[in-house]
């Protein structure tokens, strides 16, 4: 009798237990295209025009926080949707980048999707590059110093135009940077450096095109081991 009842409130325990949320997966992004001009905007204004963003179903997601900043301001927008689209005003001739959310109800946890970079058409003929990203040491990282004292900073660049010349690279520490370490041409987009251990340091990539545009990266920073 004792063994009965004990199996049943296992039984009891187990049919009241719900199972835990699965968290949401990032969504993949589809328009506007990376590093791209977007032609498909409304024309809103002589200075605006309404652009849509659109991606794929994410997997145990009810809502996507599409989020697109101006890149030459530093502002960001911010839309929530349950579809898998959504439009925003932009300024013309204008580079952004944008970035989807995935979120679940049931969870705290969410997902984020790759940043996409494009330049919202405009009258102009010529294009800037998209400011470089770095892809090690990220901005915040701790990087390992090698056998040499060195640690290689490595960037990705592009341009619309595809014309990109060549970079110059300021790293120190001091922020923002001041000393010039590198003037690699196109196609170089790793460079050493000289470390100290227990060290933060600063780091910043300058693109230049045949056309004479230019773009900065912003500031990225690490710690040294």
């Amino acid at each position: 009798m004792r063994y009965t009842i004990l199996f049943i409130s296992v039984l009891l325990i187990l049919s009241c237990k719900k199972d835990d949320p699965k968290p949401p997966s990032a969504a993949l992004l589809t328009f506007p295209l990376q590093n791209s001009e977007c032609t498909t905007g409304v024309d809103l204004n002589e200075n605006t025009s309404r652009v849509e963003f659109t991606w794929m179903k994410a997997d145990n997601t009810t809502t996507y926080e599409l989020r697109v900043t101006n890149i030459t301001l530093n502002i960001t927008q911010t839309i929530s949707t349950e579809a898998l689209s959504a439009s925003l005003p932009l300024a013309k001739g204008t580079p952004y980048s944008w970035v989807v959310i995935s979120r679940n109800t049931a969870t705290q946890e969410t997902a984020t999707s790759a940043t996409w970079q494009f330049y919202n058409a405009g009258a102009q003929t010529t294009f800037a590059p998209f400011p470089a990203q770095a892809i090690t040491p990220t901005s915040g990282s701790t990087a390992v110093i090698d056998m040499n004292n060195e640690v290689a900073l490595e960037w990705s660049a592009a341009d619309v135009d595809n014309d990109i010349a060549g970079f110059e690279i300021s790293f120190g520490t001091d922020n923002p940077p001041q000393q010039l370490v590198a003037s690699p041409s196109v196609g170089i987009t790793s460079v050493k450096v000289s470390v100290q251990t227990g060290t933060t340091y600063y780091w910043e990539v300058l693109t230049r095109d045949n056309e004479g545009n230019t773009s900065k990266s912003g500031v990225f920073t690490f710690k040294t081991l």
